[in-house]
């Protein structure tokens, strides 16, 4: 696995505009004395072709996050921008604008797709939301064809059947083939590989590495998995209690983390050549 191998991310200079930032953004579940901070007045700033994770513990703030990023959720306060513009999402046209540059893929592909919809469809969908409703129906099961094959799936086993035909592994493929089709500038992966085994967790990966350095798309990856994160991210964002607690390059931060939480969830990776401690278990 090689994360820079294919496509070096736009230069980060002073005068270089993050796809998608955010100054002071936070989300409050609740009023008055039952309020809960889920997200507290985080500041990020993600760039063109950068693979970024966001790393914490399960309930560390980091979906909720990712819900405001693709604006499932509404933003309590602070703001966040797209392009270097302040992020609209004020009607229904203007959030359909914005998704056709930000796209996701969850941790559980069983509900990402309509069980009621064939594959073909899901894929047509997705071609047409790209412009080419029009296009010859032969040109369009060629783009099909060519999503399947980026993802190791033939098409013409898969045409006709219906997602829950699928197995797990193959649904997470079809769920990256869709990407492939729709070209988005920015991609949320949410723990896309928590429900798979060892082996194909590291195929789903290579593949997101693999689309990211084909397309120059920014890749956001939202996991709890700190060593997955070094061996695939340009950036790293520490997330705990709705904050974030350190941030820089993966090399930086996981080889010489400053936060206390950084350092705990450095050494709660178990290491082939040192004891396990149990003691916490």
């Amino acid at each position: 696995m090689n994360k820079s191998e294919g496509f070096v991310p736009a230069e980060r200079g002073e005068h270089a505009l993050p796809c998608l930032s955010g100054r002071g953004v936070t989300r409050v579940f609740g009023t008055g004395a039952k309020a809960t901070v889920a997200v507290d007045h985080v500041d990020f700033d993600f760039h063109e072709g950068e693979f970024v994770s966001i790393v914490g513990e399960s309930g560390s703030g980091k979906t909720t996050l990712s819900k405001m990023l693709l604006g499932l959720l509404s933003v309590t306060e602070g703001e966040i921008s797209f392009q270097g513009k302040p992020r609209d999402i004020s009607t229904r046209r203007r959030r359909r604008e914005y998704w056709q540059g930000i796209q996701a893929i969850f941790q559980d592909p069983y509900s990402s797709f309509n069980t009621f919809h064939k594959i073909d469809a899901v894929l047509l969908d997705c071609i047409a939301m790209r412009g080419g409703r029009h296009l010859p129906m032969e040109k369009k099961r060629e783009m099909m064809a060519e999503a399947c094959g980026f993802v190791n799936l033939k098409f013409e086993e898969l045409t006709n059947k219906y997602p829950f035909e699928l197995s797990g592994g193959q649904m997470q493929r079809l769920m990256i083939a869709r990407i492939f089709l729709l070209r988005p500038r920015i991609l949320l992966a949410d723990e896309p590989t928590s429900m798979i085994d060892a082996c194909s967790r590291s195929t789903i990966l290579d593949m997101l590495l693999n689309l990211r350095n084909e397309t120059g798309m920014t890749i956001i990856f939202i996991t709890h998995d700190i060593g997955l994160a070094y061996y695939t991210s340009d950036s790293v964002y520490i997330m705990e209690h709705g904050r974030f607690v350190e941030s820089g390059s993966a090399h930086d931060v996981i080889l010489h983390p400053k936060a206390e939480y950084t350092r705990r969830l450095i050494s709660d990776v178990p290491k082939i050549y040192e004891p396990w401690d149990l003691s916490t278990v």
